[in-house]
């Protein structure tokens, strides 16, 4: 059995007792470091999350826009097609206007020919009952 002098023993004390204070703050700064680690983490997932979100809004928003848009060149392409269709209609209209004018027109100009023809036969004949009958 070793005898130790009360010195000696005192500077045993004192090396054990700052080895322990060392580990506990070795361990501190062990943990310290942990815990920023696990902030750090956090952070990212959270940023990562976030940026997710946006690029999903994003996404969504572009998708709502070619829509709209697609919805638009529908309506767009409806509306010309309803345009050239009464122009149609309206083209129709007027040729068959004009088709129908010219006919009566014709038939004005054929009864006024019918009527002409008429008066001068019957012009004719008066001429010729006075050539034979000249007691008037």
């Amino acid at each position: 059995m070793q005898v130790l002098l009360p010195s000696l023993a005192f500077k045993q004390c004192k090396k054990r007792k700052e080895k322990k204070r060392k580990e506990k703050r070795r361990e501190e700064k062990r943990r310290e470091e942990k815990r920023r680690e696990e902030k750090q983490k956090r952070r990212e997932g959270k940023e990562k999350r976030r940026e997710e979100k946006r690029r999903e809004e994003k996404k969504r928003k572009e998708k709502k826009r070619k829509e709209k848009k697609r919805k638009e060149r529908k309506k767009e392409k409806k509306r010309k097609e309803k345009k050239r269709k009464e122009k149609k209609r309206k083209e129709k209209k007027r040729k068959e206007k004009k088709r129908k004018e010219k006919k009566r027109k014709e038939k004005k100009r054929k009864e006024k020919k019918r009527k002409e023809k008429k008066r001068k036969e019957k012009k004719r004949k008066e001429k010729k009952r006075k050539e034979k009958n000249p007691s008037h």
